[in-house]
């Protein structure tokens, strides 16, 4: 599995391109797509999902331009969903900027995976910054969207945002991944599990 970080947006969010062989996907595209495009384009890659991590609006901004130009299927967890098309809930209409994604080809839950290739990306529920928050795992490498950061978690104080659901999801399920995971959060850089394990203040 190959891929490749865009930091997009006011927000800055890390969205993701993932490919094996000619089969790519996208994870959190943030606003506007055109490098997403353009690196889709070069590669020479068919986009064959767009998956987002939660259904905030920095990271379904790109939804529209992207599956307007590839067709592309987008996929999120059931609890998230009403999101993708509503921007209070999305949180956009506080913004100023609302921002409307076309609804979900379907949803996503613990255990589901998604193929490029021969290879696969498992989900993992991670709840606690939205109702429906996902991971992303390949062996040696997550996206933890906006649950699980270097030295911190992914704010609560949103609606639906839970913490003790969000600590407890990450000391269960995160952390009993191998130490040397390779783990790309929603926003700045990236960290280990072993990092987060030693050092992050919320486990300490």
């Amino acid at each position: 599995m190959e891929y490749q970080r865009f930091v997009l947006g006011d927000l800055r969010v890390n969205s993701f391109l993932v490919w094996s062989g000619r089969e790519a996907g996208i994870i959190d595209p943030g606003e506007p797509a055109g490098e997403l495009l353009a690196a889709l384009e070069k590669r020479d890659l068919q986009l064959k999902w767009i998956v987002n991590t939660h259904g905030h609006a920095d990271h379904i901004g790109g939804n529209a331009q992207l599956q307007a130009a590839t067709g592309a299927p987008i996929w999120i967890h059931k609890e998230d969903r009403p999101m993708l098309t509503s921007a209070e809930a999305n949180l956009s209409a506080w913004l100023g900027a609302p921002i409307i994604s076309p609804d979900a080809a379907g949803t996503l839950q613990d255990g589901d995976t998604l193929k490029l290739g021969e290879e696969r990306l498992t989900i993992i529920e991670t709840p606690g910054h939205t109702p429906g928050g996902i991971s992303l795992y390949f062996p040696g490498l997550l996206f933890s969207g906006d649950a699980l950061f270097r030295e911190s978690i992914g704010r609560t104080d949103f609606p639906g945002g839970s913490a003790s659901k969000l600590i407890q999801v990450i000391k269960e399920r995160l952390f009993q991944l191998p130490p040397s995971t390779l783990v790309w959060p929603g926003h700045e850089t990236s960290t280990t599990i072993e990092h987060e394990i030693r050092f992050n203040p919320y486990f300490q």
